[in-house]
């Protein structure tokens, strides 16, 4: 099977639209890789993302919001660590 994320967002605070682009963004580059992505709703601020449930990032933990290359850098690294990211490794 193969590896799902999950992003947690904040709906008070309006982040799923973030949440979607950032979930386009994984499964345009991990589109071999990926068995899907989830948004999952919230509350509190929050905004994490996690690969089989071990959180790749955390607005809380992390710092605001990552930036698209670090996510995939991240990503990549949890679910195919030989995979070339083109202009995004440099």
């Amino acid at each position: 099977m193969k590896p799902t994320i999950q992003i947690t967002y904040c709906t008070g605070c309006r982040w799923m639209l973030r949440a979607a682009w950032m979930a386009q963004e994984l499964l345009s580059t991990f589109e071999q890789e990926l068995g899907g992505v989830t948004l999952k709703p919230g509350e509190g601020g929050v905004f994490e993302i996690a690969v089989e449930g071990q959180r790749v990032w955390s607005r809380e933990h992390d710092g605001g919001f990552p930036e698209i290359k670090v996510l995939k850098q991240r990503v990549r690294d949890a679910i195919a660590p030989g995979k070339s990211l083109g202009h995004s490794d440099k």
